[in-house]
């Protein structure tokens, strides 16, 4: 028997890319395409582990679910780090304050 390439094995892999590049927009996408990639990978893992003859690609999976949680960590950092500055500066107009304030004491400074 010929042997296919797991469903979604590619995918997996992208979806894994984009919770890494994800992480860069506040965290909100790295998380959503983490997700979608851990549930995904678990499908996959689970056709795979019940017939592994007949499936290629499942490398693409462990490397994709790999990705994936490095992307979740690193966008629930960012994520975190968003609402703390949030919290501690009141918002765009704090954070733009404190840019502000730290340009002129650089300025002062020289």
């Amino acid at each position: 028997m010929e042997r296919q390439q797991l469903p979604n094995s590619t995918l997996i892999l992208i979806f894994g890319i984009l919770s890494i590049i994800g992480c860069c927009c506040y965290g909100v996408l790295g998380i959503i395409f983490g997700i979608i990639t851990l549930v995904m990978a678990k499908r996959a893992t689970e056709i795979y582990n019940a017939q592994p003859e007949l499936y290629t690609g499942y490398q693409n999976v462990k490397t994709g679910k790999i990705l994936a949680i490095i992307g979740l960590i690193l966008s629930a950092i960012s994520l975190i780090s968003t609402i703390v500055t949030f919290i501690m500066y009141g918002g765009i107009e704090g954070v733009y304050e404190m840019q502000e304030e730290i340009l002129r004491e650089i300025e002062q400074n020289q």
